[in-house]
């Protein structure tokens, strides 16, 4: 019988991973998820201690999208069914597109998909501020390392990220895939375990 294998952790953009044991001098350094603040769809402030000892799986979307974005949300649907009754799984979707997804906007998203707003996180805010956590905490860019500051700037990605009780990064799927989420859903039980 096979041991299992424990997740890695990634601490850089181009999700390199690295499987460290907490007696490691590397343990301490691992990256951490930034302290974030943003409004979800009932107009709720949604913090990481909103998300404190929990596991969660979170993306980047926009309700405008007319591709990408519904493969995703319906993905992530098998997240939240698998999880209905688990306090200790959650979902965060950040919008993309501040300037459009507005609270009541989010809530009519919300609506139209099923989403359990008890589970599921749907969050808006200041676009720079939701562009820096994309980037420098969750290395969620198609661009690795991209640089661009200008107004025409755009962030998109197919990538879910799988983060820990403890903020760090512990798995990147390929959202639009339900076969991924077969692999996250079997991750998320082996991070129960630890």
């Amino acid at each position: 019988m096979n041991p299992e294998i424990e997740l890695p952790y990634y601490s850089d953009a181009i999700f390199t991973p690295e499987w460290i044991s907490p007696e490691d001098t590397k343990y301490d350094s691992i990256h951490t998820i930034a302290d974030f603040s943003f409004v979800d769809q009932n107009g709720d402030m949604i913090t990481n201690q909103t998300f404190e000892n929990k596991i969660y799986v979170t993306n980047f979307f926009f309700t405008l999208c007319p591709n990408v974005c519904p493969r995703m949300t319906k993905n992530l649907k098998k997240i939240q069914k698998e999880f209905a009754s688990d306090e200790s799984v959650k979902i965060l979707s950040h919008t993309v597109m501040p300037w459009v997804d507005s609270v009541d906007r989010l809530a009519e998203y919300a609506s139209l998909n099923d989403i359990d707003v008890s589970q599921w996180s749907l969050v808006t805010g200041d676009k720079k501020y939701l562009y820096q956590m994309a980037r420098e905490s969750y290395f969620a860019d198609e661009g690795f390392g991209k640089t661009v500051t200008t107004d025409e700037d755009f962030l998109h990605t197919e990538n879910i990220i799988l983060v820990d009780t403890k903020r760090r990064i512990r798995g990147i799927y390929n959202g639009t895939l339900p076969l991924e989420m077969k692999r996250m859903i079997e991750d998320i039980y082996t991070l129960k375990k630890e």
